[in-house]
């Protein structure tokens, strides 16, 4: 076998690449001494793209698609030696596929807190996080700028620089947003779209672009939100002098119902109820304010005036009133014996039996008893 056939057989003729990993964004397709042979078959997946180096340059970059190396269907490889000539004369070309799809849940985060100028309450530190998504756009411009000569290039060795620039422009943004503490939750889309732009520049010189950046979470120190929640608390309570005698009220009943045998409880509640004291003495039992005047008492309403009917020869006469009544007892047509009724009473009665007409007869003595024998 000839040595040049030998050669020949060696040479590889099918180049592609399958990616089994999740965080590869290039990779060079290894073979001894980096011989291609000519005429080889390059197949370029979907997201995917292949960056031609000889001899350290890029000499092309290929999108997804089938090509035969050779130089009359690569016109950017004719300044390339003796590739007609079946490499009699060897040169060295590599070949790297370029992950082109996104790299999607990619977390960023302030480590140190971002200082900010807040129109309410001051000066304020905030911490936030969130996640994004990258993608290589420029192989070639990513390969000279970031990858150089690494064979296997993944995303862990940029996220920490990209992390950096959406911190910084974050810093930015929220310092010069002038958007309120309170309201930056409202907005942290708008946020990530300003955050998103002003990265843009800086990115695109990777031959990189962020698809998406969202700001899941803006949050503060510790003491800040616990200031807040207190803040929160006093809007809720409304009146504090009523909420405290209300608050000594309640301590004042578990403290009983939690004394036991030993007294403790009567203690504690004796104090409670000697501070509560002191404070309405102090502020009063309306907080304070001046108490309301009595209100003068209402009197009672007058007494229902009874009207009533007279049985008398099985009919009935009346209504009558009362002065009508007496005027009747006067002129003796209602005596002590006649037959009344009157709304609320049970059945006829005798005038006499009624308390209200008994007091009609006695303006006129009884009859006299009869003479004695």
């Amino acid at each position: 076998m000839p040595f040049f056939d030998f050669l020949s057989g060696e040479f590889i003729d099918v180049i592609h690449w399958v990616d089994d990993t999740r965080d590869t964004m290039v990779w060079r397709f290894e073979r001894h001494s980096h011989a291609i042979k000519y005429g080889a078959k390059l197949t370029v997946r979907e997201g995917q793209a292949a960056v031609f180096v000889h001899e350290g340059q890029i000499a092309d970059v290929f999108m997804p698609g089938l090509y035969m190396l050779e130089t009359n269907n690569m016109p950017v490889l004719t300044t390339l030696q003796h590739w007609d000539h079946g490499f009699r004369s060897p040169f060295k070309s590599e070949i790297y596929f370029v992950n082109t799809t996104r790299f999607n849940g990619l977390k960023w985060g302030t480590r140190n807190p971002v200082m900010l100028r807040d129109a309410e309450f001051g000066p304020l530190r905030l911490r936030a996080f969130g996640t994004y998504s990258v993608r290589v756009t420029d192989p070639a411009r990513f390969m000279t700028e970031i990858v150089g000569t690494d064979g296997e290039f993944t995303m862990d060795e940029i996220s920490f620089q990209i992390r950096n620039v959406i911190v910084q422009e974050f810093s930015r943004a929220v310092a010069g947003s002038g958007i309120p503490v309170l309201d930056m939750a409202a907005n942290t889309g708008d946020l990530g779209r300003v955050i998103a732009e002003r990265i843009a520049p800086t990115i695109a010189a990777y031959g990189l672009t962020l698809p998406e950046l969202y700001v899941e979470n803006i949050s503060l120190p510790a003491a800040v939100e616990g200031a807040l929640d207190k803040r929160t608390a006093m809007g809720m309570v409304g009146d504090l002098d009523r909420y405290t005698q209300y608050a000594a009220a309640e301590a004042m009943g578990t403290a009983a119902a939690q004394g036991g045998d030993s007294g403790m409880g009567a203690g504690i509640g004796a104090g409670l109820g000697m501070a509560m004291g002191n404070q309405m003495a102090q502020t009063g039992p309306w907080g304070g304010r001046p108490a309301p005047a009595a209100a003068a008492p209402v009197p009672p309403p007058p007494p229902t005036e009874h009207v009533w009917h007279i049985a008398e020869n099985g009919q009935t006469t009346g209504p009558f009133s009362r002065a009508s009544m007496g005027r009747m007892a006067q002129e003796g047509r209602l005596t002590r014996q006649s037959h009344v009724w009157t709304q609320g009473q049970d059945g006829w009665l005798q005038a006499e039996d009624v308390p209200e007409l008994a007091q009609l007869f006695t303006v006129m003595p009884p009859p006299p008893p009869p003479p004695a024998d």
